[in-house]
């Protein structure tokens, strides 16, 4: 079996994606302060490039490439931001891409994926097999699968934000960390292991979607239908298995929430720290209020994991209509 991924790959994939990936802000609110009594520190990747931290693995990922993959391009698949990110770092390192992306994936998302300059393959996310497809335009083509979450060079450069957030308040006591495929929170939880060993890590999942969650608590994975929230990030049927072996050594405990506490958040984000965030950005903050009172007087950590959402469905939902 393949060694699982360390801290050192993180620190690796820092210094490969330094100058190319923003090195996002990480804000505070005195509100949330005053009412939980604890001191959060947001790390904001919807300020990163295509707005999400998606950008930080794809651009590890692709840089390693040879010349003869970089030839050939890469393919992957995504319901919107790893897309973006592949077609932005496959742009900057010149090679070609193609995305699979669900038909129904947020208008915004596709439109940026192709003016990334990605060629886009569509499938219907409740009835095709996304992977399947990935897998066999990557045969036809001689071209490298970069998968979104369930590759090592993926994951070490998404923990790249956790390192940054540490390296810039010093150590924590919680650590919030969205989780779809796991990719994100494995990456960041290698990254508190190493940078703040005392630090509690959380994933954060919609009710909905509580595969991890399921797949924590049995100590292997297990594989749900594909859920339906308004987290379009976290849409997966399964955590993927590098991505679960390192969580299962490195994370604390998953949390879910409702819909209607990511909707709170995107309302809290807009409102009180003046930043759009979509729904799948949402869960770290939504999982953080849920258990606050466990950290009163204490320091936490939220990734805040995006910021693209389309204006009309930001406002429909912040407004109410689901």
């Amino acid at each position: 079996m393949q060694a699982l991924p360390t801290y050192d790959d993180v620190a690796a994939a820092a210094r490969r994606i330094e100058g190319h990936a923003h090195r996002t802000p990480v804000m505070s609110s005195a509100t949330l302060t005053a009412e939980t009594g604890a001191e959060f520190f947001f790390k904001c990747e919807n300020f990163q490039r295509v707005g999400a931290f998606k950008f930080r693995g794809a651009f590890n990922a692709l840089s390693r490439f040879d010349a003869k993959q970089k030839k050939a391009g890469v393919i992957a698949f995504s319901s919107g931001n790893h897309a973006q990110a592949i077609a932005l770092s496959a742009r900057l390192l010149g090679m070609p891409a193609a995305i699979v992306m669900p038909s129904d994936a947020p208008a915004g998302k596709l439109a940026a994926t192709r003016g990334y300059g990605a060629e886009v393959v569509t499938y219907d996310r409740y009835g095709d097999d996304r992977d399947a497809i990935g897998k066999r335009l990557a045969e036809e083509r001689g071209a490298t699968l970069i998968p979104p979450y369930d590759h090592p060079d993926i994951l070490a450069g998404q923990g790249t934000a956790a390192k940054e957030l540490f390296e810039e308040v010093g150590p924590l006591d919680a650590l919030f960390v969205c989780m779809g495929g796991g990719g994100l929170l494995s990456g960041c939880a290698l990254a508190a292991r190493a940078l703040s060993p005392a630090c509690q890590v959380f994933g954060v999942e919609p009710e909905a979607g509580n595969d991890g969650q399921q797949s924590f608590r049995a100590g292997h994975v297990i594989r749900i239908a594909t859920p339906k929230t308004i987290a379009d990030g976290a849409q997966t049927q399964a955590p993927g298995a590098i991505t679960f072996a390192v969580i299962r050594k490195t994370v604390d405990d998953i949390l879910t929430v409702s819909d209607a506490e990511l909707v709170e958040g995107m309302r809290f984000f807009a409102s009180r720290m003046k930043m759009v965030v979509e729904p799948t950005g949402c869960l770290g903050y939504a999982g953080a209020r849920k258990i606050a009172d466990q950290f009163r007087g204490g320091r936490i950590g939220v990734i805040i994991s995006g910021g693209n959402v389309d204006l009309d469905r930001f406002c429909a939902l912040t407004q109410g209509s689901v």
